[in-house]
């Protein structure tokens, strides 16, 4: 495939950075270009019992890898603020150029919430969202930068370590009809995680919307999807690993504001088979999930990102470099 680019979604939720790096590595021996991974403070559910610290990883999987990477997503709004954000996404693209990318969104309670601050509801955090956007931009010119806003201050400074070339591109993460607009008129690319082809297509309409009313050409604006997925050997393990390791993708309520991954836990334990119909393909045939990633390469996603929730790594890249990737048409 020339078009489409088929990489990884790193669940540090799930593993060690070390064995993250492992995977990358082997993932890129079989056919897989590019990693999302995700910034998580803490896992979805105790199981999956990690959590690293995304921009270090990153760094590590750059040194171990040789195709693109970035955080899918992280949120430059409470944990970390706007300027700490372009001061990581700037480094990591001076010291691996042309290879890196910025994922941002709006936040979900599981990680932000932990430094005690205000939660505040969907609308305010996306503002949040945008004036982040706003403030990075600045700084990503290297000129002096000072900025009072609805949320942030920063008070006059620059950034003093910049790639040579031009600064990441910044996608951000959406899913709603205003946030996918707006993402089409003020980033570079859109990043969504998968769904019904039907919700998908909204999707990036909205996107090609907003892009066309800011003078940009969608159909040259990278639109990266993030899929989860569940194969083993047999189906009866590929439901055991996607109930036991990932039950939020079963859940089909919104998820921003639960704060703890006991609080996921113990809804966990109402999801069912059915919940993950639309939402996740679960199935021991690697030709089942074939022909889901055909469809969304077919509904204009050029890079896909995906994950299988298991603990099976190595026997899932292995079938999927043999028999999935090779199969898949721009």
């Amino acid at each position: 495939m020339t078009e489409v680019q088929i990489g990884l979604a790193a669940a540090l939720e799930q593993f060690s950075p070390r064995e993250s790096i492992r995977l990358a590595k082997l993932g890129e021996e079989h056919g897989f270009s590019g990693q999302m991974a995700a910034d998580h403070f803490q896992p979805w559910v105790p199981q999956q019992n990690e959590a690293s610290f995304v921009w270090s990883v990153l760094a590590s999987l750059a040194e171990n890898t040789t195709g693109d990477l970035g955080p899918g997503v992280t949120c430059p709004s409470f944990r970390l603020h706007p300027a700490i954000v372009a001061q990581a996404a700037a480094t990591l693209e001076a010291t691996y150029p042309g290879r890196t990318w910025l994922g941002i969104g709006s936040g979900e309670a599981l990680n932000e919430h932990i430094i005690g601050g205000y939660w505040p509801e969907a609308p305010e955090r996306v503002r949040r969202m945008f004036e982040a956007l706003e403030i990075i931009r600045k700084l990503f010119t290297g000129k002096d930068v000072k900025h009072s806003g609805e949320f942030f201050k920063l008070h006059t400074t620059r950034l003093w370590t910049l790639p040579e070339g031009p600064p990441p591109p910044i996608y951000i993460a959406s899913a709603g009809p205003y946030t996918s607009r707006k993402t089409g008129e003020l980033a570079d690319g859109l990043i969504t995680p998968g769904a019904s082809i039907e919700k998908l297509a909204g999707i990036v309409e909205n996107f090609e919307q907003g892009a066309r009313k800011a003078g940009k050409d969608p159909d040259e604006m990278p639109k990266l999807l993030q899929v989860h997925l569940s194969w083993a050997e047999t189906d009866e393990e590929a439901w055991a690993n996607a109930m036991d390791q990932w039950p939020n993708g079963g859940m089909k309520f919104p998820k921003a504001d639960i704060r703890s991954p006991f609080d996921f836990a113990q809804m966990a334990k109402l999801v069912r088979k059915e919940d993950f119909e639309g939402r996740m393909v679960v199935s021991s045939d690697p030709d089942v999930h074939r022909a889901s990633l055909q469809k969304y390469v077919d509904a204009g996603f050029n890079r896909i990102y995906v994950h299988n929730v298991g603990r099976n790594q190595d026997q899932w890249i292995e079938t999927f470099g043999r028999e999935v990737l090779p199969k898949l048409t721009a």
